[in-house]
């Protein structure tokens, strides 16, 4: 008797909270079992909220991880050190994650954060060009993208290609990375790469190899992450390395102005 109060309470107490559980985060089965019995030791549901909860702050975190390196070029007024061959192998997997998520109707929180990361990523191309004194092929890259982005999520494209473009991914995400690498290694410094975008990434990659597992069961996009995550961890450890000498070029770009 004394256990059906308890329940009754917590149903009641919990009933405000419910359809945003049950929405974004777990089964109506899981919620019973961790909010009515209290079992919170239940490893599967325990495993579904974590993978959503994590989805999520992936998601949230995204609208931002790349912001800091677009303040930073439009700070500096510069593109230097970032690879715009780079950017575009970055496009052609952030593109092949989503149309390959949206053909299989994955749940958003397992994909959403690459639609944030492409707008960001295509910014950041166009600045590079800007920057460069090149803006009208930047506004071309622009027009060109966004055209093939239309066509390649419209039904138009058949599913064979979608997974052909997904399975490009893991050289597209590896050749990219060692590009921005060799130029970082090649310039002595990272130049206006963001360490806080960097090493946002590098965690964001690492969280979406369990979420992938739990919310897709997809060992394509799951490796994809797996391999993501270890050459974001490379340009992670160049931005450590170089950390004193991009401090020291900085200041003796001031002193210059100064002179």
């Amino acid at each position: 008797m004394a256990e059906q109060v308890v329940i009754e309470k917590a149903s009641s107490f919990m009933d405000p909270f419910k359809g945003v559980l049950l929405t974004y985060l777990i089964p109506e089965s899981c919620y019973d079992e961790l909010f009515l019995n209290f079992n919170f030791l239940h490893v599967p549901c325990l495993k579904i909220l974590l993978s959503k909860g994590l989805g999520i702050a992936i998601i949230l975190g995204s609208m931002m991880v790349k912001l800091p390196q677009i303040l930073k070029m439009m700070g500096a007024k510069s593109g230097e050190g970032l690879s715009f061959q780079s950017v575009l192998l970055e496009l052609l997997a952030i593109t092949g994650t989503m149309a390959y998520s949206i053909a299989n109707k994955f749940p958003f929180s397992a994909w959403g954060e690459v639609l944030f990361l492409m707008l960001q990523t295509v910014t950041i191309g166009f600045l590079i060009q800007h920057y460069g004194g090149r803006s009208g092929r930047g506004f071309l890259f622009l027009i060109v993208y966004f055209g093939l982005l239309v066509v390649v999520l419209s039904p138009v494209t058949p599913m064979s290609v979608v997974t052909t473009l997904q399975a490009f991914n893991l050289p597209a995400v590896i050749v990219s990375r060692l590009i921005q690498a060799a130029t970082n290694f090649r310039n002595g410094h990272t130049g206006q790469l963001s360490a806080i975008s960097v090493f946002l990434l590098f965690a964001g990659s690492l969280a979406r190899i369990f979420t992938s597992l739990q919310e897709t069961g997809d060992a394509l996009m799951a490796f994809t992450y797996v391999i993501s995550s270890a050459c974001n961890g490379i340009i992670a450890l160049q931005v450590l390395y170089y950390w004193n000498s991009s401090a020291e070029r900085k200041k003796k770009k001031k002193k210059k102005k100064r002179e």
